[in-house]
Formats: C-alpha cells, sequence, structure tokens
C-alpha cells in the first residue's frame, strides 16, 4: 500500500514523503495513528495544501518533546526489587514499570515511548531510550536493587553481586583458617610420633 507520511517514520522517510509499506502495517499502526494516509490524489492534493500546517504541528511536538526530554535526560530511577543471591529478579522489570517510576518522579511518558526490547532481569543500573518523539530520544538510568542502600552502592558503581560474593568467600576463608589453627580435624595422639 502506498502512503504519504505525515511525521518522520524511523526506517521509512520524513513528512511528505510517499512510501510503499505492508497492508497490515498501514491499516495497523500508520493510519491509525495518524502518521500517513493513503497515497491517493485526492489525499496528495490535501496534503499539499495542509503540509505547512502538518510540519509546524509536528515542529510544536518536537519542541514540547525536547523540553520534556530536558527534564528527564541522564536522570535514574531507583525501583527495589526482590532478588536472589546471584542478582537474579524475581520477576522483571518491563516498560509499564518504567513509566511508572519516571511518573512517579513527575516525568511524563508514556508506555509506547518506551524503547525496551527485552524484560530487564538482573539487579544493577541499566541504562533505557525513551523516544518522545520521532526526532527526539533521551537516555534514562533505572537502578534496580534490593534496598535503598544497596541502590546508593549500585549508583556510586559498586557491583554488590561481586562484592557480597568476595564477602561470603573471604568469611569462608576466615573460618578455614581459624579451624586449621585451633587443630579442627586432627585426632589426639594418632598420627603423631612419640
Amino acid at each position: 500500500m502506498k502512503v504519504v507520511l505525515l511525521e518522520r517514520v524511523d526506517n521509512l522517510g520524513a513528512i511528505g514523503d510517499v512510501v510503499t509499506v505492508k497492508d497490515g502495517f498501514a491499516r495497523n499502526f500508520l493510519l491509525p495513528r495518524d502518521k500517513a494516509r493513503r497515497a491517493t490524489s485526492n489525499n496528495l492534493k490535501a496534503f499539499e495544501l495542509e503540509r505547512a500546517a502538518i510540519e509546524a504541528r509536528n515542529e510544536k511536538n518536537k519542541e514540547e518533546a525536547g523540553k520534556i526530554g530536558g527534564k528527564i535526560d541522564g536522570q535514574t530511577y531507583v525501583m527495589i526489587r526482590q532478588a536472589g543471591e546471584t542478582g537474579q529478579l524475581y520477576g522483571s522489570v518491563g516498560g509499564r514499570d518504567v513509566v511508572e517510576a519516571i511518573t512517579a518522579e513527575g516525568g511524563k511518558v508514556e508506555r509506547s515511548q518506551i524503547v525496551l526490547n527485552t524484560p530487564i532481569k538482573h539487579l544493577g543500573v541499566h541504562e533505557v531510550a525513551v523516544r518522545l518523539h520521532a526526532e527526539v530520544s533521551v537516555k534514562v538510568k533505572i537502578n534496580i536493587a534490593r534496598s535503598a542502600e544497596e541502590a546508593e552502592r549500585q549508583a556510586a558503581g559498586e557491583d554488590v553481586i561481586k562484592a557480597a560474593y568476595d564477602e561470603d568467600r573471604a568469611a569462608a576463608l576466615e573460618q578455614a583458617r581459624d579451624m586449621v589453627a585451633g587443630g579442627a580435624g586432627q585426632q589426639d595422639g594418632l598420627g603423631s610420633e612419640a
């Protein structure tokens, strides 16, 4: 199906471009979201008459997205979640969770603007892209931790999973040294020559 684009669409074109797309993509995505119109002669004439208004509307939307993006770009949002000792989350963090975290801090985004191809399933600080407009994209950091104290340590750059593993290993080594120094595992009178 041939359509004329009413706004810039990634991997397709810019405003006013006439492109050929699959029928389902046009019917299910482009047309209902007013991103394109069928490229009929009447629609092309109407588009040329409305082109200035469409471009002005697009520029206004871009400016609004830029203002919102300026507020949230580079921000870090903390999420407290349950996780196992290896850092594997019990569940996952998806786009809806990211939207809730941003809106709780006063940001204004929608689920469709979050670019998260797969859910986050591990503790740590994760960078997530937010596409506010076809031409405005920002990045936010999502700090997923088991507690507020752990989130602070992660924000400072510490790998809390590795630190916990190192602490456990050091404790086990210390315990082994104590056992050897105390003579654990040796029997009295056996194995010693008089």
